[in-house]
Protein backbone atom coordinates (compact mmCIF):
# COMPACT_ATOMS: atom_id res chain seq x y z
CA UNK A 1 0.00 0.00 0.00
CA UNK A 2 2.95 2.31 0.67
CA UNK A 3 3.66 2.37 -3.05
CA UNK A 4 0.15 3.47 -4.07
CA UNK A 5 -0.09 7.18 -4.84
CA UNK A 6 -3.21 9.25 -4.21
CA UNK A 7 -3.61 9.84 -7.96
CA UNK A 8 -4.01 6.10 -8.48
CA UNK A 9 -6.52 5.53 -5.72
CA UNK A 10 -9.60 6.95 -7.53
CA UNK A 11 -9.32 4.38 -10.34
CA UNK A 12 -9.25 1.41 -7.97
CA UNK A 13 -12.48 -0.44 -7.38
CA UNK A 14 -12.70 -1.90 -3.92
CA UNK A 15 -14.93 -4.93 -3.84
CA UNK A 16 -13.81 -5.88 -0.37
CA UNK A 17 -15.18 -3.46 2.27
CA UNK A 18 -12.73 -4.69 4.93
CA UNK A 19 -9.76 -3.94 2.71
CA UNK A 20 -11.20 -0.48 1.97
CA UNK A 21 -11.45 0.41 5.68
CA UNK A 22 -8.00 -1.01 6.42
CA UNK A 23 -6.57 1.24 3.72
CA UNK A 24 -8.25 4.30 5.19
CA UNK A 25 -6.97 3.36 8.67
CA UNK A 26 -3.44 3.03 7.33
CA UNK A 27 -3.58 6.45 5.63
CA UNK A 28 -4.98 8.03 8.80
CA UNK A 29 -2.23 6.59 11.03
CA UNK A 30 0.42 7.40 8.44
CA UNK A 31 -0.62 11.08 8.50
CA UNK A 32 -0.53 11.18 12.32
CA UNK A 33 2.96 9.62 12.50
CA UNK A 34 4.49 11.82 9.80
CA UNK A 35 3.09 14.95 11.43
CA UNK A 36 3.79 14.03 15.06
CA UNK A 37 7.39 15.23 15.17
CA UNK A 38 6.36 18.43 13.38
CA UNK A 39 3.61 18.95 15.94
CA UNK A 40 5.90 18.35 18.92
CA UNK A 41 8.51 20.72 17.55
CA UNK A 42 5.86 23.34 16.84
CA UNK A 43 4.38 22.98 20.34
CA UNK A 44 7.80 23.18 21.98
CA UNK A 45 8.75 26.27 20.00
CA UNK A 46 5.40 27.86 20.78
CA UNK A 47 5.65 27.34 24.54
CA UNK A 48 9.32 28.33 24.65
CA UNK A 49 8.53 31.44 22.64
CA UNK A 50 5.76 32.31 25.07
CA UNK A 51 8.22 31.93 27.95
CA UNK A 52 10.88 34.12 26.33
CA UNK A 53 8.30 36.82 25.62
CA UNK A 54 6.78 36.37 29.09
CA UNK A 55 3.41 35.73 27.42
CA UNK A 56 0.78 34.53 29.90
CA UNK A 57 3.45 33.91 32.57
CA UNK A 58 1.78 33.79 35.95
CA UNK A 59 4.74 33.24 38.30
CA UNK A 60 8.22 34.72 38.74
CA UNK A 61 10.82 32.40 40.28
CA UNK A 62 13.59 34.27 42.11
CA UNK A 63 16.99 32.88 43.06
CA UNK A 64 19.42 35.51 44.29
CA UNK A 65 19.47 38.27 41.69
CA UNK A 66 18.10 36.06 38.92
CA UNK A 67 14.42 36.17 37.96
CA UNK A 68 12.91 33.35 35.88
CA UNK A 69 9.38 33.84 34.48
CA UNK A 70 7.29 30.69 34.05
CA UNK A 71 3.81 29.18 33.84
CA UNK A 72 2.51 27.44 36.94
CA UNK A 73 0.73 24.73 35.00
CA UNK A 74 3.91 23.83 33.06
CA UNK A 75 6.09 23.71 36.19
CA UNK A 76 3.51 21.69 38.12
CA UNK A 77 3.10 19.17 35.29
CA UNK A 78 6.82 18.27 35.33
CA UNK A 79 7.89 18.73 38.94
CA UNK A 80 6.14 17.22 42.00
CA UNK A 81 7.89 19.95 44.02
CA UNK A 82 6.14 22.73 42.08
CA UNK A 83 2.91 20.74 41.90
CA UNK A 84 2.75 20.58 45.70
CA UNK A 85 3.68 24.26 45.92
CA UNK A 86 1.01 25.54 43.53
CA UNK A 87 -1.87 23.20 44.40
CA UNK A 88 -1.58 23.06 48.18
CA UNK A 89 -2.21 25.49 51.03
CA UNK A 90 1.28 27.02 50.89
CA UNK A 91 1.50 30.81 50.64
CA UNK A 92 3.38 30.42 47.33
CA UNK A 93 0.31 28.89 45.68
CA UNK A 94 -1.15 32.38 45.07
CA UNK A 95 2.00 34.51 45.06
CA UNK A 96 3.18 36.07 41.82
CA UNK A 97 6.81 35.89 42.96
CA UNK A 98 8.30 32.78 44.56
CA UNK A 99 11.80 32.70 46.04
CA UNK A 100 13.82 29.48 45.67
CA UNK A 101 16.56 29.88 48.27
CA UNK A 102 18.33 26.50 47.96
CA UNK A 103 19.20 26.86 44.25
CA UNK A 104 21.47 29.41 42.59
CA UNK A 105 20.04 31.54 39.80
CA UNK A 106 21.85 30.06 36.79
CA UNK A 107 21.08 26.51 37.86
CA UNK A 108 17.40 27.37 38.37
CA UNK A 109 17.25 28.90 34.89
CA UNK A 110 18.80 25.73 33.38
CA UNK A 111 16.28 23.52 35.13
CA UNK A 112 13.30 25.64 34.10
CA UNK A 113 14.59 25.59 30.52
CA UNK A 114 14.77 21.81 30.82
CA UNK A 115 11.12 21.68 31.93
CA UNK A 116 10.15 23.53 28.76
CA UNK A 117 12.55 21.90 26.27
CA UNK A 118 13.46 18.50 27.77
CA UNK A 119 17.10 19.34 27.04
CA UNK A 120 19.97 19.96 29.43
CA UNK A 121 23.75 19.76 29.23
CA UNK A 122 25.58 18.12 32.12
CA UNK A 123 29.29 18.93 32.46
CA UNK A 124 32.08 18.58 35.01
CA UNK A 125 31.55 22.24 35.92
CA UNK A 126 27.81 22.07 36.66
CA UNK A 127 27.03 18.49 37.73
CA UNK A 128 27.71 19.14 41.43
CA UNK A 129 25.09 21.91 41.55
CA UNK A 130 22.65 20.40 39.06
CA UNK A 131 22.21 17.12 40.91
CA UNK A 132 21.20 18.53 44.32
CA UNK A 133 19.00 21.16 42.65
CA UNK A 134 17.29 18.50 40.51
CA UNK A 135 16.80 16.42 43.67
CA UNK A 136 15.18 19.38 45.44
CA UNK A 137 12.82 20.10 42.54
CA UNK A 138 12.19 16.37 42.08
CA UNK A 139 13.27 16.37 38.45
CA UNK A 140 14.23 12.72 38.55
CA UNK A 141 15.27 12.48 34.89
CA UNK A 142 17.87 15.22 35.39
CA UNK A 143 19.05 13.58 38.60
CA UNK A 144 19.47 10.27 36.75
CA UNK A 145 21.41 11.91 33.90
CA UNK A 146 23.73 13.54 36.46
CA UNK A 147 24.34 10.19 38.15
CA UNK A 148 25.07 8.53 34.81
CA UNK A 149 27.49 11.33 33.93
CA UNK A 150 29.35 10.92 37.23
CA UNK A 151 29.45 7.16 36.77
CA UNK A 152 31.07 7.65 33.36
CA UNK A 153 33.71 9.90 34.96
CA UNK A 154 34.81 7.41 37.63
CA UNK A 155 38.59 7.26 37.93
CA UNK A 156 41.01 6.12 40.67
CA UNK A 157 41.69 9.78 41.48
CA UNK A 158 38.04 10.78 42.01
CA UNK A 159 35.96 7.68 42.82
CA UNK A 160 36.12 8.23 46.59
CA UNK A 161 34.95 11.83 46.21
CA UNK A 162 32.10 10.74 43.92
CA UNK A 163 31.19 8.04 46.46
CA UNK A 164 30.98 10.66 49.23
CA UNK A 165 28.94 12.98 46.99
CA UNK A 166 26.52 10.16 46.13
CA UNK A 167 26.17 9.26 49.80
CA UNK A 168 25.41 12.88 50.72
CA UNK A 169 22.61 13.08 48.15
CA UNK A 170 21.30 9.52 48.65
CA UNK A 171 22.10 8.42 45.10
CA UNK A 172 22.14 4.75 46.04
CA UNK A 173 23.03 3.28 42.66
CA UNK A 174 25.86 5.75 42.07
CA UNK A 175 27.10 5.15 45.62
CA UNK A 176 27.29 1.40 44.99
CA UNK A 177 28.98 1.90 41.62
CA UNK A 178 31.61 4.24 43.04
CA UNK A 179 32.28 1.91 45.98
CA UNK A 180 32.65 -1.10 43.68
CA UNK A 181 34.98 0.92 41.45
CA UNK A 182 37.15 1.81 44.45
CA UNK A 183 37.28 -1.86 45.44
CA UNK A 184 38.25 -2.97 41.94
CA UNK A 185 40.93 -0.27 41.53
CA UNK A 186 42.19 -0.31 45.11
CA UNK A 187 45.89 -0.37 44.22
CA UNK A 188 45.60 2.85 42.17
CA UNK A 189 43.04 4.49 44.50
CA UNK A 190 45.34 4.35 47.55
CA UNK A 191 48.00 6.33 45.66
CA UNK A 192 45.75 9.42 45.55
CA UNK A 193 45.04 12.26 47.94
CA UNK A 194 41.39 11.24 48.35
CA UNK A 195 42.37 8.04 50.14
CA UNK A 196 44.63 9.84 52.61
CA UNK A 197 41.75 12.19 53.45
CA UNK A 198 39.25 9.44 54.35
CA UNK A 199 37.84 9.07 57.85
CA UNK A 200 38.62 6.02 59.97
CA UNK A 201 35.19 4.55 59.28
CA UNK A 202 35.63 5.00 55.52
CA UNK A 203 39.06 3.32 55.52
CA UNK A 204 37.72 0.41 57.56
CA UNK A 205 34.77 0.02 55.21
CA UNK A 206 37.12 -0.19 52.24
CA UNK A 207 39.87 -2.47 53.54
CA UNK A 208 37.46 -4.87 55.26
CA UNK A 209 35.68 -5.68 51.99
CA UNK A 210 35.90 -9.24 50.65
CA UNK A 211 35.55 -7.76 47.15
CA UNK A 212 38.79 -5.78 47.38
CA UNK A 213 40.84 -6.45 44.24
CA UNK A 214 44.50 -6.80 45.17
CA UNK A 215 47.25 -8.99 43.79
CA UNK A 216 48.57 -9.58 47.34
CA UNK A 217 47.53 -8.53 50.85
CA UNK A 218 50.75 -6.48 50.97
CA UNK A 219 48.89 -3.69 49.17
CA UNK A 220 46.31 -3.45 51.98
CA UNK A 221 48.96 -3.41 54.72
CA UNK A 222 51.01 -0.72 52.95
CA UNK A 223 47.92 1.43 52.31
CA UNK A 224 46.94 1.24 55.98
CA UNK A 225 50.44 2.28 57.11
CA UNK A 226 50.47 5.18 54.61
CA UNK A 227 47.09 6.44 55.91
CA UNK A 228 48.34 6.38 59.53
CA UNK A 229 51.60 8.15 58.72
CA UNK A 230 49.77 10.89 56.75
CA UNK A 231 48.61 12.32 60.11
CA UNK A 232 50.46 10.21 62.64
CA UNK A 233 49.72 12.24 65.81
CA UNK A 234 45.97 12.11 65.23
CA UNK A 235 45.73 8.63 63.72
CA UNK A 236 48.21 6.51 65.66
CA UNK A 237 45.54 5.41 68.13
CA UNK A 238 43.58 3.85 65.24
CA UNK A 239 46.28 1.25 64.47
CA UNK A 240 44.59 -1.70 66.25
CA UNK A 241 41.23 -0.95 64.67
CA UNK A 242 42.75 -0.92 61.17
CA UNK A 243 44.98 -3.96 61.73
CA UNK A 244 41.86 -5.93 62.58
CA UNK A 245 40.92 -5.70 58.88
CA UNK A 246 44.36 -6.48 57.38
CA UNK A 247 44.56 -10.20 56.58
CA UNK A 248 48.09 -10.77 57.84
CA UNK A 249 47.91 -14.60 57.66
CA UNK A 250 47.52 -14.27 53.88
CA UNK A 251 50.90 -12.53 53.60
CA UNK A 252 54.00 -14.60 52.85
CA UNK A 253 56.17 -15.64 55.79
CA UNK A 254 59.11 -13.64 54.40
CA UNK A 255 57.03 -10.47 54.16
CA UNK A 256 55.77 -10.92 57.73
CA UNK A 257 59.30 -11.31 59.09
CA UNK A 258 61.12 -8.75 56.95
CA UNK A 259 58.50 -5.98 56.62
CA UNK A 260 55.59 -6.30 59.07
CA UNK A 261 57.61 -7.29 62.12
CA UNK A 262 60.15 -4.53 61.44
CA UNK A 263 57.53 -1.79 61.10
CA UNK A 264 57.91 0.60 64.08
CA UNK A 265 54.15 1.19 64.29
CA UNK A 266 53.67 -2.54 64.89
CA UNK A 267 56.55 -2.95 67.34
CA UNK A 268 55.19 -0.23 69.60
CA UNK A 269 51.64 -1.57 69.84
CA UNK A 270 50.85 -4.73 71.81
CA UNK A 271 47.48 -5.34 70.11
CA UNK A 272 49.10 -5.14 66.69
CA UNK A 273 51.81 -7.58 67.81
CA UNK A 274 49.03 -10.03 68.74
CA UNK A 275 47.76 -9.91 65.15
CA UNK A 276 51.30 -10.61 63.94
CA UNK A 277 51.66 -13.59 66.30
CA UNK A 278 48.34 -14.95 64.99
CA UNK A 279 49.69 -14.76 61.44
CA UNK A 280 52.95 -16.48 62.43
CA UNK A 281 51.06 -19.32 64.12
CA UNK A 282 48.99 -19.73 60.97
CA UNK A 283 52.15 -20.21 58.90
CA UNK A 284 53.63 -22.70 61.39
CA UNK A 285 50.69 -25.07 60.91
CA UNK A 286 50.80 -27.69 58.12
CA UNK A 287 48.89 -26.52 55.05
CA UNK A 288 46.12 -29.08 55.56
CA UNK A 289 45.44 -27.83 59.13
CA UNK A 290 45.35 -24.08 58.52
CA UNK A 291 41.63 -24.18 57.91
CA UNK A 292 41.23 -24.85 61.63
CA UNK A 293 42.05 -21.19 62.31
CA UNK A 294 38.88 -19.41 61.28
CA UNK A 295 38.85 -15.63 61.56
CA UNK A 296 38.03 -12.83 59.15
CA UNK A 297 41.79 -12.42 58.67
CA UNK A 298 42.31 -15.95 57.32
CA UNK A 299 39.46 -15.70 54.81
CA UNK A 300 40.74 -15.05 51.27
CA UNK A 301 39.29 -12.06 49.49
CA UNK A 302 36.96 -12.83 46.59
CA UNK A 303 37.21 -9.90 44.20
CA UNK A 304 34.80 -9.52 41.30
CA UNK A 305 37.71 -9.11 38.90
CA UNK A 306 41.15 -10.51 39.66
CA UNK A 307 44.03 -8.28 38.54
CA UNK A 308 44.89 -9.31 35.00
CA UNK A 309 48.14 -11.24 34.99
CA UNK A 310 49.29 -14.07 32.77
CA UNK A 311 50.68 -17.10 34.62
CA UNK A 312 53.10 -19.46 32.86
CA UNK A 313 53.51 -22.78 34.69
CA UNK A 314 56.49 -25.11 34.34
CA UNK A 315 57.42 -26.24 30.86
CA UNK A 316 60.43 -27.58 29.04
CA UNK A 317 63.60 -25.44 29.06
CA UNK A 318 65.05 -27.79 27.72
CA UNK A 319 64.15 -30.29 30.50
CA UNK A 320 61.09 -30.10 32.71
CA UNK A 321 61.28 -27.16 35.13
CA UNK A 322 59.51 -26.08 38.32
CA UNK A 323 59.51 -22.31 37.88
CA UNK A 324 56.32 -20.28 37.52
CA UNK A 325 56.34 -16.70 36.29
CA UNK A 326 53.67 -14.08 35.84
CA UNK A 327 53.34 -11.22 33.40
CA UNK A 328 51.81 -7.96 34.67
CA UNK A 329 50.05 -6.35 31.69
CA UNK A 330 49.87 -2.90 33.29
CA UNK A 331 53.54 -2.72 34.25
CA UNK A 332 54.92 -4.80 31.34
CA UNK A 333 57.08 -6.96 33.58
CA UNK A 334 57.61 -10.62 34.41
CA UNK A 335 58.05 -11.80 38.00
CA UNK A 336 58.44 -15.15 39.75
CA UNK A 337 55.92 -16.73 42.11
CA UNK A 338 56.13 -19.99 44.09
CA UNK A 339 57.72 -22.89 42.21
CA UNK A 340 55.81 -26.06 41.46
CA UNK A 341 56.37 -28.80 44.09
CA UNK A 342 58.17 -30.86 41.41
CA UNK A 343 59.31 -30.56 37.80
CA UNK A 344 56.42 -30.55 35.35
CA UNK A 345 56.09 -29.97 31.61
CA UNK A 346 53.50 -31.03 29.02
CA UNK A 347 50.79 -30.54 31.68
CA UNK A 348 47.29 -29.19 31.31
CA UNK A 349 46.85 -25.86 33.12
CA UNK A 350 43.50 -24.21 33.88
CA UNK A 351 41.95 -21.72 36.28
CA UNK A 352 38.93 -22.89 38.27
CA UNK A 353 37.22 -21.49 41.37
CA UNK A 354 39.92 -18.84 41.77
CA UNK A 355 42.83 -21.31 41.72
CA UNK A 356 45.31 -22.58 39.13
CA UNK A 357 45.42 -26.32 38.43
CA UNK A 358 48.45 -28.08 36.87
CA UNK A 359 47.21 -31.46 35.66
CA UNK A 360 49.40 -34.43 34.74
CA UNK A 361 52.43 -33.82 32.52
CA UNK A 362 55.98 -35.15 32.42
CA UNK A 363 58.71 -34.78 35.07
CA UNK A 364 61.61 -35.72 32.74
CA UNK A 365 61.34 -39.40 33.65
CA UNK A 366 57.67 -40.32 34.23
CA UNK A 367 54.26 -39.31 32.93
CA UNK A 368 52.21 -37.91 35.82
CA UNK A 369 48.77 -38.63 37.26
CA UNK A 370 49.19 -35.98 39.96
CA UNK A 371 47.50 -32.60 40.14
CA UNK A 372 48.88 -29.52 41.91
CA UNK A 373 46.81 -26.44 42.80
CA UNK A 374 48.13 -22.90 43.19
CA UNK A 375 46.59 -20.45 45.66
CA UNK A 376 47.59 -16.98 44.46
CA UNK A 377 46.55 -15.30 47.72
CA UNK A 378 48.90 -17.47 49.78
CA UNK A 379 51.43 -17.96 46.95
CA UNK A 380 51.65 -21.70 47.53
CA UNK A 381 51.00 -25.02 45.79
CA UNK A 382 49.22 -28.04 47.25
CA UNK A 383 48.13 -31.43 45.93
CA UNK A 384 44.60 -32.65 45.21
CA UNK A 385 43.30 -36.01 43.99
CA UNK A 386 45.28 -37.63 41.17
CA UNK A 387 43.77 -38.64 37.84
CA UNK A 388 42.88 -42.23 37.03
CA UNK A 389 45.51 -42.37 34.26
CA UNK A 390 48.96 -40.95 33.62
CA UNK A 391 48.72 -38.20 30.99
CA UNK A 392 51.21 -35.86 29.37
CA UNK A 393 50.59 -33.58 26.34
CA UNK A 394 46.91 -33.65 27.35
CA UNK A 395 44.30 -30.97 26.83
CA UNK A 396 42.66 -29.40 29.89
CA UNK A 397 39.62 -27.11 30.08
CA UNK A 398 36.87 -26.08 32.48
CA UNK A 399 33.24 -26.62 31.47
CA UNK A 400 30.58 -25.86 34.05
CA UNK A 401 31.95 -26.84 37.46
CA UNK A 402 34.17 -29.61 36.10
CA UNK A 403 37.79 -29.73 34.95
CA UNK A 404 38.24 -32.01 31.93
CA UNK A 405 41.51 -33.86 31.15
CA UNK A 406 41.37 -34.84 27.50
CA UNK A 407 43.52 -37.45 25.76
CA UNK A 408 47.30 -37.22 26.12
CA UNK A 409 50.12 -39.78 26.19
CA UNK A 410 50.65 -42.30 29.02
CA UNK A 411 54.20 -43.31 28.09
CA UNK A 412 53.11 -46.12 25.79
CA UNK A 413 50.16 -45.03 23.69
CA UNK A 414 48.09 -41.98 22.86
CA UNK A 415 44.81 -41.79 24.77
CA UNK A 416 41.24 -41.27 23.70
CA UNK A 417 39.92 -41.37 27.27
CA UNK A 418 38.64 -38.30 29.08
CA UNK A 419 38.31 -37.64 32.83
CA UNK A 420 36.42 -34.93 34.70
CA UNK A 421 37.39 -33.52 38.11
CA UNK A 422 34.86 -32.18 40.61
CA UNK A 423 36.71 -29.80 42.95
CA UNK A 424 33.81 -29.89 45.42
CA UNK A 425 34.16 -33.63 46.01
CA UNK A 426 37.86 -33.89 45.05
CA UNK A 427 37.09 -36.77 42.65
CA UNK A 428 38.02 -37.74 39.09
CA UNK A 429 35.48 -39.68 37.02
CA UNK A 430 35.60 -40.96 33.44
CA UNK A 431 33.27 -39.49 30.83
CA UNK A 432 32.78 -40.65 27.23
CA UNK A 433 35.98 -41.28 25.28
CA UNK A 434 36.82 -39.47 22.07
CA UNK A 435 36.51 -41.22 18.73
CA UNK A 436 40.26 -40.79 18.09
CA UNK A 437 43.38 -41.17 20.21
CA UNK A 438 44.89 -37.70 20.63
CA UNK A 439 48.12 -36.62 22.28
CA UNK A 440 49.48 -33.07 21.91
CA UNK A 441 45.83 -32.06 21.62
CA UNK A 442 44.47 -28.56 22.03
CA UNK A 443 41.11 -27.98 23.73
CA UNK A 444 38.69 -25.09 24.14
CA UNK A 445 35.13 -24.43 25.35
CA UNK A 446 32.58 -22.51 23.30
CA UNK A 447 28.85 -22.19 24.09
CA UNK A 448 28.81 -25.07 26.57
CA UNK A 449 30.64 -27.52 24.29
CA UNK A 450 34.19 -28.87 24.64
CA UNK A 451 36.34 -29.11 21.51
CA UNK A 452 39.40 -31.34 20.97
CA UNK A 453 41.50 -29.93 18.14
CA UNK A 454 44.08 -31.85 16.10
CA UNK A 455 46.87 -33.63 17.94
CA UNK A 456 48.78 -36.80 17.17
CA UNK A 457 47.25 -40.23 16.61
CA UNK A 458 49.87 -42.74 17.76
CA UNK A 459 48.04 -45.63 16.09
CA UNK A 460 48.42 -44.29 12.56
CA UNK A 461 51.49 -42.23 13.43
CA UNK A 462 50.21 -39.04 11.90
CA UNK A 463 49.28 -35.53 12.92
CA UNK A 464 45.56 -34.79 12.80
CA UNK A 465 43.38 -32.18 11.17
CA UNK A 466 40.19 -33.62 12.67
CA UNK A 467 38.21 -31.92 15.45
CA UNK A 468 35.70 -33.41 17.90
CA UNK A 469 32.97 -31.76 19.94
CA UNK A 470 31.81 -32.99 23.35
CA UNK A 471 28.30 -32.34 24.66
CA UNK A 472 28.21 -32.76 28.47
CA UNK A 473 24.41 -33.10 28.41
CA UNK A 474 24.44 -36.22 26.21
CA UNK A 475 27.97 -37.32 27.22
CA UNK A 476 28.88 -37.85 23.57
CA UNK A 477 31.69 -36.85 21.21
CA UNK A 478 31.06 -36.16 17.53
CA UNK A 479 33.22 -34.95 14.66
CA UNK A 480 32.87 -31.39 13.35
CA UNK A 481 34.56 -29.75 10.35
CA UNK A 482 38.24 -30.55 9.85
CA UNK A 483 40.90 -27.85 9.97
CA UNK A 484 42.49 -26.85 6.67
CA UNK A 485 45.74 -28.55 7.67
CA UNK A 486 47.16 -31.11 10.11
CA UNK A 487 48.23 -29.63 13.45
CA UNK A 488 49.79 -31.40 16.42
CA UNK A 489 50.81 -29.28 19.39
CA UNK A 490 48.72 -26.32 18.20
CA UNK A 491 47.94 -23.56 20.66
CA UNK A 492 44.16 -23.47 21.09
CA UNK A 493 42.22 -20.57 22.59
CA UNK A 494 38.76 -19.03 22.55
CA UNK A 495 38.05 -15.42 21.66
CA UNK A 496 34.72 -13.82 20.80
CA UNK A 497 32.87 -17.16 20.80
CA UNK A 498 35.25 -18.66 18.22
CA UNK A 499 37.97 -21.30 18.49
CA UNK A 500 41.52 -20.42 17.40
CA UNK A 501 44.19 -22.97 16.44
CA UNK A 502 47.63 -21.31 16.26
CA UNK A 503 50.76 -22.92 14.87
CA UNK A 504 51.50 -26.55 15.66
CA UNK A 505 53.36 -28.94 13.40
CA UNK A 506 52.84 -31.63 10.78
CA UNK A 507 55.85 -33.91 11.10
CA UNK A 508 59.00 -31.75 10.90
CA UNK A 509 57.09 -28.76 9.49
CA UNK A 510 56.40 -26.18 12.23
CA UNK A 511 53.63 -23.77 11.31
CA UNK A 512 52.95 -20.11 11.95
CA UNK A 513 49.53 -20.15 10.28
CA UNK A 514 46.38 -19.63 12.36
CA UNK A 515 42.81 -20.66 11.66
CA UNK A 516 39.52 -19.95 13.36
CA UNK A 517 36.47 -22.17 13.84
CA UNK A 518 32.94 -20.75 13.96
CA UNK A 519 30.59 -23.23 15.70
CA UNK A 520 27.54 -21.45 14.23
CA UNK A 521 28.56 -22.24 10.65
CA UNK A 522 30.78 -25.28 11.35
CA UNK A 523 33.56 -23.77 9.22
CA UNK A 524 37.24 -22.91 9.59
CA UNK A 525 38.90 -19.85 8.06
CA UNK A 526 42.50 -18.67 7.97
CA UNK A 527 43.56 -15.40 9.61
CA UNK A 528 46.89 -13.56 9.63
CA UNK A 529 49.99 -15.67 10.32
CA UNK A 530 51.95 -15.27 13.55
CA UNK A 531 55.32 -13.54 13.45
CA UNK A 532 57.07 -16.81 14.32
CA UNK A 533 56.58 -20.53 13.75
CA UNK A 534 55.43 -22.05 17.04
CA UNK A 535 54.40 -25.44 18.34
CA UNK A 536 53.64 -26.56 21.90
CA UNK A 537 52.91 -22.94 22.86
CA UNK A 538 50.46 -21.73 25.48
CA UNK A 539 47.41 -19.68 24.53
CA UNK A 540 45.09 -17.41 26.52
CA UNK A 541 42.59 -14.65 25.78
CA UNK A 542 42.45 -11.35 27.68
CA UNK A 543 40.78 -8.00 26.97
CA UNK A 544 39.70 -9.03 23.49
CA UNK A 545 43.18 -10.17 22.42
CA UNK A 546 44.61 -13.66 21.93
CA UNK A 547 48.07 -14.30 23.40
CA UNK A 548 50.43 -17.09 22.28
CA UNK A 549 53.23 -17.75 24.77
CA UNK A 550 56.59 -19.39 24.14
CA UNK A 551 56.68 -22.78 22.44
CA UNK A 552 59.43 -23.88 20.11
CA UNK A 553 60.16 -23.27 16.44
CA UNK A 554 61.58 -26.72 15.72
CA UNK A 555 65.13 -25.86 16.78
CA UNK A 556 64.93 -23.91 20.05
CA UNK A 557 62.53 -22.90 22.81
CA UNK A 558 61.03 -19.42 22.55
CA UNK A 559 60.76 -16.79 25.28
CA UNK A 560 58.70 -14.36 23.21
CA UNK A 561 54.96 -13.72 23.45
CA UNK A 562 52.76 -12.34 20.69
CA UNK A 563 49.11 -11.37 20.58
CA UNK A 564 46.41 -11.26 17.92
CA UNK A 565 43.94 -8.41 17.52
CA UNK A 566 40.85 -9.64 15.60
CA UNK A 567 39.81 -6.05 14.86
CA UNK A 568 42.95 -5.43 12.79
CA UNK A 569 43.81 -9.05 11.89
CA UNK A 570 47.38 -8.46 13.06
CA UNK A 571 49.89 -10.16 15.38
CA UNK A 572 52.22 -8.08 17.58
CA UNK A 573 54.99 -9.02 20.03
CA UNK A 574 54.74 -7.81 23.64
CA UNK A 575 57.75 -5.66 24.61
CA UNK A 576 59.24 -7.94 27.27
CA UNK A 577 60.16 -11.62 26.89
CA UNK A 578 59.93 -14.30 29.57
CA UNK A 579 63.03 -14.90 31.67
CA UNK A 580 63.83 -17.99 29.60
CA UNK A 581 62.44 -19.93 26.66
CA UNK A 582 59.69 -22.43 27.47
CA UNK A 583 57.80 -24.96 25.40
CA UNK A 584 55.10 -27.30 26.69
CA UNK A 585 54.30 -24.75 29.45
CA UNK A 586 50.78 -24.25 30.69
CA UNK A 587 49.33 -20.80 31.06
CA UNK A 588 46.17 -18.97 32.11
CA UNK A 589 45.11 -15.42 33.00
Amino acid sequence: IKGITLSVLPILVFKDALFFWLLHAYLFLHNIITNMNRFKLSFSLSVTSSLSKKMLCDVQLIAGSVEVPAHRVVLASCSPYFCAMFTGDMSESKAHQVEIREVDGQTLRKLVDYIYTAEIEVTEDNVQVLLPAASLLQLMDVRQVCCEFLQSQLHPTNCLGIRAFADLHTCTQLLNQAHAYAEQHFTEVVQGEEFLGLTLQQVCSLISSDKLTVSTEEKVFEAMIAWIKHDKPARLEYMPKLMEHVRLPLLSRDYLVQIVEEEALIKNNNTCKDFLIEAMKYHLLPADQRHLIKTDRTRPRTPISIPKVMIVVGGQAPKAIRSVECYDFQEDRWYQVADLPSRRCRAGVVSMAGRVYAVGGFNSSLRERTVDVYDGVRDQWSAVASMQERRSTLGAAVLGDLLYAVGGFNGSIGLSTVEAYNYKTNEWLYVASMNTRRSSVGVGVVDGKLYAVGGYDGASRQCLSTVEEYDPVTDQWCYVADMSTRRSGAGVGVLGGQLYAAGGHDGPLVRKSVEVYDPQTNTWRLVCDMNMCRRNAGVCAINGLLYVIGGDDGSCNLSSVEFYNPATDKWSLIPTNMSNGRSYAGNIT
